[in-house]
């Protein structure tokens, strides 16, 4: 049996993965961010029209292993994927990132979406999003005391309250301490995305005394193997695919 492994992605970790699979594999992209042109494997960029759609592809693609890599936040992608697998009779394998810790001198405001973002901001001048593309959405509900800074992938036109930044991690606490002072962030909005890449936002905001409002993450579908590394995820990988070339 020949392995094609569909990998759904859009993460710094699914692109480490993505860089190792050749090219009868397949790298899926919802379509925000930039498409990399230096993969081996075929790179799939939008949507699969939900669950039953995906479960199609996966038939009419001869898929013999979905791994989830996607952003710990998107949970729908992710639900879809672990009913196509289902349906489709297809192992359904993922990465979950663990999420970040609250440590001593953390000022931690917990919300689940973002009603509790508004209500927990109110206080606040000059909040830092670093939620994606959320807050572009909501840039003309900009209270007239606030001046928002919005970082996400894409760039933005602006707005005469906010300032957009589109950047990617991973990003240094000399550089985020920068931002912070420049534009007197006095509040970091985040989601608990875990990982490295951009976990030194919590640094600096611990150490200059400021609050984070934490969007707590969502409910995600149980996996047939889970992982929390990039690397426990390739060698996994390797394993299946030597193993499937040799049955």
């Amino acid at each position: 049996m020949t392995a094609r492994v569909l990998l759904l992605g859009g993460t710094g970790d699914a692109l480490a993965i993505a860089r190792t699979l050749g090219p009868q594999h397949v790298y899926s992209l919802a379509g925000l961010g930039r498409v990399p042109a230096d993969l081996a494997c075929v790179v799939r960029v939008g949507g699969f029209g939900g669950a039953e759609g995906l479960a199609r592809f996966l038939a009419d693609e001869a898929v013999s292993l979905v791994f989830d890599a996607t952003h710990p936040y998107a949970a729908r992608i992710s639900a879809n994927a672990a009913r196509a697998c289902l349906a489709a009779q297809v192992p359904y394998w993922a990465l979950r990132r663990a999420p970040w810790r609250a440590q001593a001198g953390d000022d931690w405001r917990m919300v689940s979406g973002w009603a509790g973002v508004v209500e927990a901001i109110a206080p606040f001048a000059r909040p830092l999003f670093t939620l994606g593309r959320e807050p572009l959405e909501h840039l003309n509900e900009v209270p007239e005391q606030q001046h928002w800074t919005v970082r996400c992938l894409e760039a933005h036109p602006g707005h005469a309250r906010a300032r957009i930044i589109d950047a990617r991690g991973p990003f240094t606490a000399e550089g985020e301490r920068a931002l912070f002072t420049e534009s007197r962030i006095d509040v970091v909005v985040s989601k608990n995305s875990g990982g490295a890449a951009t976990e030194a936002k919590l640094a600096v905001a611990r150490g200059m005394g400021l609050p984070v409002v934490m969007m707590q993450r969502p409910p995600l579908p149980d996996a047939q193997r889970e992982f929390t590394s990039a690397q426990e995820v390739i060698g996994a990988l390797d394993d299946y695919i030597k193993r499937s070339s040799n049955a």
